[in-house]
C-alpha cells in the first residue's frame, strides 16, 4: 500500500515537472524575423530586372537597388541571394512565403493599395510620376487630355493605381495594364508609336531617355513620391526596423548620396537633342571604329566602351576633327601628347584611338594610390581633360574644405573654383576652366552607361533565373576584349 502511494506521488511529481517544462516551452518567445534571417545566414531579396534596379553587365550583378541592398546584407554580415520577379504581382505575392524572399527592393512606391499587402521602409529616393508621349504628337498638358488615348502601364504598379483613381474623376478615361512588359518596353512602344502614352517614374525615364529619342515628358501626374523597400505584412517589425536604421545611417554617412550620384548624377546631361544625335551616331559612326576601340582596349587592358565614350565626347567619332587650340583627331590629342604616345598621324583613327588608350592609362597610373575605383576612373578622365596639376590643385582645395579629396563626388564640387581668382590664386598651377572636366566626366559616364547597356543584352525574368546568372558565388570570366574598366 505504501509502495503504491509512493509511486503515485512520484508520478504526480513527474507530471508536474513535465507540465512546467511544457508551460515554459509555450512561454518561450518565437525568434523574430531578423533573428531568423541572421540564423539562416542569407538575406533573400526579390527585385525586378531593369536598368534602374538590377541587371547583369560584363562584371556581374549591378544596378542601384542591387548595390544598396548588397550594402545592407554586408552590414548584417549575410550572404545576399537575389531572385527576379516576372511581374509586380508575383513580387508582392512572394513576400513572406516559406523559404522565400524576406525583402523586396525593386524601385517601389508605397501606394495605398500596396500598403494592404506589404509594409514599407523609409523612402530613400524621390521620384515623380510622368506622363510620356511621342514627339510629333499633340502634347497632353492635363489629365483630361488623356481621354481617348491608347495608354499602357505595368500591371500591379503604383501608376495603375494612379490611373484607377483618376478614372473615378474622369469616367471616360481608359487604359490597359500588362504583366508582360517592363518600363523599357513601355518607352519603346511610345517611341515606335505602338501606344500613345504611358506613365513612368522620373528616374526610370532619365536612365532610358537616350535609347528612345522620340519620347517626351507631357506633364507630371501628381507630386514626387519616395521609393522604399517592402517586407511581408505582420506585427513583427524587427527586420523593418533594421532596414530603417540602415537607410538612416546610409543617409547620414553619405553612402546613399554617393550611390545616387553614381547612378543618377549624370543621367540627364544629354537632353533630347543630344540623346537623338547620340542614338543616330551610335548606328552610323561607331561601327566604323568599334574594331579599333576593341583592339586598343585589349592592348591596354581597359574597357573598349570607355574608350568609345571618350572618343565620342572628344570628336563625335569624327577622325578629322580639329579644335581652335590645335588638338586633332578622333581622340583629340595634342601634338605633344601624340608624340609621347607614339602617334605619327593624329588624323589616322586607328593611331588616334591607340594613343588615347595609352594616354588614359598613363594618366591613371600617375594618380595617388589612395584614390580607389570607381572614383579612380573619373579622376583619370578629369586629369585627361584638365591636366594632373590642376586636378591636384582641386584635390587640395577639396581637402581644405573638409571634404574627401579621394572622392569624385566631393572634388567635382570644387573643380569649378579653379576659374575663380579668389581660389586659383591660392593654387600652384593657377587658373583653369574647372567646370569643363566636370562636364567632360559626366558626359563620358553617360555615354559609357549607354554603350554598356546596348552592347550587353539583358536576360529577363524566367530566362535569367534559368541561366543561373544571379546565383551568388558563381564566377564568370569576361571575354578578353571586355576587361575590367580603368
Amino acid at each position: 500500500m505504501f509502495a503504491q502511494s509512493a509511486f503515485r506521488t512520484r508520478c504526480a511529481h513527474w507530471l508536474l515537472a513535465i507540465g512546467i517544462l511544457l508551460l515554459l516551452a509555450s512561454c518561450a518567445e518565437e525568434p523574430s524575423a531578423l533573428e531568423r534571417v541572421k540564423a539562416e545566414g542569407v538575406l533573400r531579396v526579390i527585385t525586378r530586372n531593369s536598368p534602374a534596379t538590377y541587371f547583369q553587365d560584363r562584371n556581374g550583378e549591378t544596378g542601384f537597388e542591387y548595390e544598396l541592398v548588397k550594402r545592407f546584407a554586408d552590414d548584417l554580415g549575410l550572404e545576399l541571394q537575389i531572385e527576379t520577379a516576372d511581374n509586380l504581382d508575383e513580387l508582392f505575392a512572394s513576400l513572406g512565403k516559406e523559404q522565400g524572399p524576406v525583402l523586396a527592393a525593386a524601385g517601389l512606391v508605397a501606394s495605398d493599395g500596396r500598403q494592404q499587402v506589404a509594409r514599407f521602409s523609409l523612402p530613400y529616393l524621390q521620384v515623380t510620376p510622368q506622363i510620356i508621349y511621342r514627339d510629333g504628337q499633340r502634347r497632353p498638358t492635363r489629365p483630361a487630355d488623356l481621354i481617348g488615348k491608347r495608354i499602357l502601364v505595368l500591371k500591379g504598379s503604383s501608376h495603375a493605381e494612379q490611373l484607377a483613381g483618376l478614372k473615378v474623376q474622369l469616367p471616360e478615361l481608359n487604359y490597359e495594364e500588362s504583366a508582360e512588359v517592363e518600363v523599357v518596353d513601355l518607352l519603346r512602344m511610345v517611341d515606335e508609336g505602338q501606344i500613345d502614352l504611358t506613365l513612368v517614374d522620373s528616374n526610370e525615364l532619365a536612365m532610358n531617355q537616350v535609347y528612345f529619342p522620340n519620347v517626351r515628358v507631357a506633364f507630371d501626374l501628381g507630386d514626387s513620391q519616395g521609393l522604399a523597400w517592402a517586407v511581408a505584412p505582420g506585427e513583427d517589425s524587427s527586420l523593418l526596423d533594421e532596414i530603417n536604421n540602415f537607410l538612416e545611417r546610409a543617409q547620414h554617412n553619405g553612402s546613399l548620396q554617393r550611390l545616387k550620384e553614381r547612378y543618377y548624377g549624370h543621367v540627364d546631361v544629354l537632353g533630347y537633342v543630344g540623346a537623338y544625335t547620340f542614338a543616330k551616331h551610335l548606328q552610323q559612326r561607331l561601327p566604323r571604329y568599334e574594331k579599333d576601340f576593341r583592339q586598343a582596349a585589349q592592348t591596354n587592358r581597359v574597357d573598349w566602351r570607355l574608350l568609345a565614350a571618350m572618343g565620342y565626347q572628344e570628336s563625335l567619332w569624327q577622325p578629322t576633327a580639329t579644335s581652335k587650340t590645335g588638338v586633332r583627331g578622333l581622340m583629340m590629342l595634342t601634338l605633344r601628347t601624340a608624340q609621347a604616345m607614339g602617334v605619327s598621324n593624329r588624323l589616322d583613327p586607328k593611331q588616334s584611338i591607340a594613343g588615347g588608350a595609352k594616354y588614359i592609362v598613363h594618366v591613371k597610373d600617375q594618380l595617388p594610390a589612395s584614390i580607389k575605383e570607381p572614383d579612380r576612373t573619373w579622376f583619370a578622365l578629369a586629369a585627361y581633360n584638365v591636366g594632373g596639376g590642376h586636378l591636384e590643385d582641386a584635390r587640395k582645395l577639396t581637402e581644405a574644405e573638409g571634404l574627401n579629396p579621394d572622392k569624385w563626388l566631393d572634388v567635382q564640387k570644387i573643380l569649378p573654383r579653379l576659374a575663380q581668382k579668389q581660389w586659383y590664386s591660392k593654387t600652384r598651377y593657377g587658373y583653369a576652366r574647372g567646370g569643363e572636366p566636370v562636364h567632360f566626366v559626366r558626359n563620358i559616364r553617360r555615354y559609357y552607361d549607354i554603350l554598356t547597356w546596348v552592347t550587353q543584352p539583358q536576360l529577363e525574368g524566367a530566362q535569367m533565373a534559368a541561366s543561373n546568372l544571379h546565383t551568388p558565388g558563381v564566377n564568370k570570366t569576361p571575354p578578353p576584349e571586355e576587361l575590367p574598366p580603368l
